[in-house]
Parts: structure tokens; C-alpha cells; sequence
């Protein structure tokens, strides 16, 4: 038993702390605030919810681990989810077929794939700040968009994509169904691949990562561009959750996935965090939020406890840095 639980303990790392707690803090004050917390319903609620954001949380994660940021991860997916909506129009609307649906999905990857290469490539060989690059991702990509919808919706597509967006298999969402593999592929990738081992080297030191040897900036381009890609997927749930696809929308996400990184335990500074406590920090912030929309707070309430939240995060990292130090000091 005790070697179960240091296999359990090695695979979770400590980072598994915060996230485990607020997990415990919400569910008991929520659960004894309102008798409907702990229901089907809710945890239903929350199954349809965190995919999207999740998707696009997953997409932030591979940049911060370098020490960057992908300020373009929400007008990525809506460009990709544009571009789904694209090839449907032009091949029947409506009636199109799945054949052109998947081509439209191949066809979002290979765009989200394109951002994340042009801002990897600047990045990597310029030196550019991430946040300066991708922040001009991101205005080229709305105005883009802007320019291509005229600021407008787009539907009206097949009825095939509705299970993909609202149906259940054996019970569970298919959108978080999508999400999980999406999560279990990410933790293979930083934990069992020479790029997840480069992506945490570049983001502990880039330059001491560049003289051992390793090719950093084919590292940092891939890493842009499965960010890219995972903002493709992101941009096709949200077409086939709302069956319409409009430039900014998910734009209040993209703070979100910063803090749920952060809560997570990942390093803003890069080089050090996991994809399963980010995976249960997402779990407690749309709890979070479901547990004030039950208690008949508004919902721009969430929102400002979602940054009190972080605000708490960084001061209790604070003080475990001051009290772990101490504790060194007193042994030696």
C-alpha cells in the first residue's frame, strides 16, 4: 500500500498540493452553502463547460513551460472554427457531408499549426519576447477575422456536428471525452518525450539548454505549434458546441487559462509544472463558478473571485518559498 502511494505521490508531484486543497475547500463550503451542489446536475454542468476552456488552457500550458505566453490561443481557435465553417458553406451548408467536415477540421489544424509556426520561428530566431509576438498574433488574427466575418456570425451547418458539441457516449460529454485524450496525450508528451525534457530545460535556463547541445529553437517552434493545433481543436468544439462561430468569442478565456496554469502549480517563469494539477485546477474554477451561479451570485462575481483566487495563489507560494527556505537553513 505505502508503494502505491509513493508511485501515486511521484506521478501527481507535490504541485498536485494547491490544486487538491482548493478542490476540498470548494466542494465542502459549496456543498454546505447549497443542497444542489453535490448533484448530477451540477457536475453535468461543469462536463459541458470545461472542455473549451480546458482545450485552450492546455494550449497556454506548453508556452509558459518555456517561459512564454500564446496571448493568440482564443482568435486562433475562432480563426480555426472559421475555417470549418468555411469549407461547409462552400461545400453544401447544411448538407454537407462528413467527408467535408473532416476535411474542414484537417484544414483548422494545419491553420492553428500555421500560427504557432510564424510565432515560434520569430520567437526562436529573433529573440522577440513572447508576449510581443504573440500579441501581434493576435491582433492580425482579429482583424483578420473581423475583416472575413464583417464582424458577424457564421451558422447554419450540419446536423451530424450537434453529438459533437452536446452528445454523450455511455454517459459522458463527448466535448470533455475529446478533452481527457487531449490531457492524457499532453502528459505523455512533457512526461515521456526529448520535447516535453526540452520544453522544461528551455524554460529552467535557455541558455545553458543551447550550449548542452540541444536544438532550441526547433523545441520552441514545436511547442508554438502544438499550442497552435491544440487552439484548432478548442475552435472546433466551440463550432459544433454553439453551432455558430464569431471572431472574439472565448476572448474572457484567456486570463482564465493563465490562472488555471498558475494554480496548477506551473512556474510563470517556465521550466516547472504538470498537466494533471492543471487539469484539477480547471475542475475547481468551473466549480468555483457553478457554486456562485447556485447561491444566486452574478456571474461577473465569479470573475473577480477567480482573481482574488489567483491573487491568493501567488502570496501562499510566497510563504511556503519562505517557509521551505527556513527549513533549509535549519538543517544545515
Amino acid at each position: 500500500m505505502t508503494t502505491i502511494l509513493e508511485h501515486v505521490k511521484t506521478a501527481l508531484g507535490p504541485e498536485m498540493a494547491g490544486p487538491g486543497l482548493a478542490f476540498v475547500a470548494v466542494v465542502l463550503v459549496f456543498g454546505l452553502a447549497s443542497p444542489q451542489f453535490l448533484s448530477a446536475a451540477t457536475f453535468g454542468s461543469v462536463a459541458f463547460q470545461l472542455p473549451e476552456l480546458g482545450l485552450l488552457t492546455l494550449a497556454m500550458l506548453l508556452p509558459i513551460l518555456t517561459g512564454g505566453l500564446n496571448l493568440a490561443i482564443t482568435f486562433t481557435a475562432n480563426i480555426a472554427g472559421l475555417t470549418v465553417a468555411w469549407v461547409l458553406r462552400e461545400n453544401g451548408g447544411v448538407d454537407a457531408g462528413v467527408g467535408i467536415f473532416i476535411v474542414g477540421c484537417l484544414l483548422a489544424l494545419l491553420v492553428g499549426a500555421a500560427s504557432g509556426v510564424v510565432m515560434g520561428l520569430v520567437i526562436a530566431f529573433t529573440r522577440a519576447h513572447p508576449i510581443l509576438v504573440s500579441l501581434s498574433m493576435m491582433i492580425f488574427l482579429r482583424g483578420l477575422g473581423e475583416f472575413l466575418t464583417r464582424g458577424g456570425d457564421i451558422s447554419g451547418f450540419p446536423a451530424f456536428m450537434g453529438p459533437i458539441g452536446h452528445g454523450s457516449i455511455a454517459g459522458i460529454p463527448v466535448p470533455l471525452i475529446v478533452f481527457i485524450v487531449c490531457v492524457l496525450g499532453w502528459h505523455v508528451l512533457l512526461g515521456r518525450t526529448k520535447l516535453g525534457f526540452n520544453t522544461y530545460m528551455i524554460g529552467s535556463n535557455l541558455e545553458a539548454t543551447r550550449y548542452s547541445g540541444i536544438n532550441t529553437r526547433k523545441a520552441i517552434v514545436l511547442v508554438y505549434t502544438l499550442s497552435g493545433m491544440m487552439c484548432a481543436i478548442a475552435g472546433i468544439i466551440m463550432l459544433a458546441r454553439f453551432n455558430s462561430v464569431r471572431i472574439g468569442h472565448g476572448e474572457s478565456y484567456l486570463l482564465i487559462t493563465v490562472l488555471a496554469c498558475f494554480l496548477g502549480g506551473v512556474n510563470p517563469f517556465g521550466g516547472f509544472g504538470r498537466v494533471i494539477p492543471v487539469f484539477v485546477a480547471l475542475v475547481v474554477l468551473q466549480l468555483l463558478s457553478s457554486g456562485l451561479n447556485l447561491i444566486g451570485a452574478n456571474q461577473h462575481l465569479a470573475t473577480a473571485v477567480w482573481g482574488i483566487l489567483l491573487v491568493g495563489v501567488m502570496i501562499l507560494r510566497w510563504v511556503a518559498s519562505k517557509i521551505r527556505v527556513s527549513i533549509i537553513k535549519r538543517g544545515s
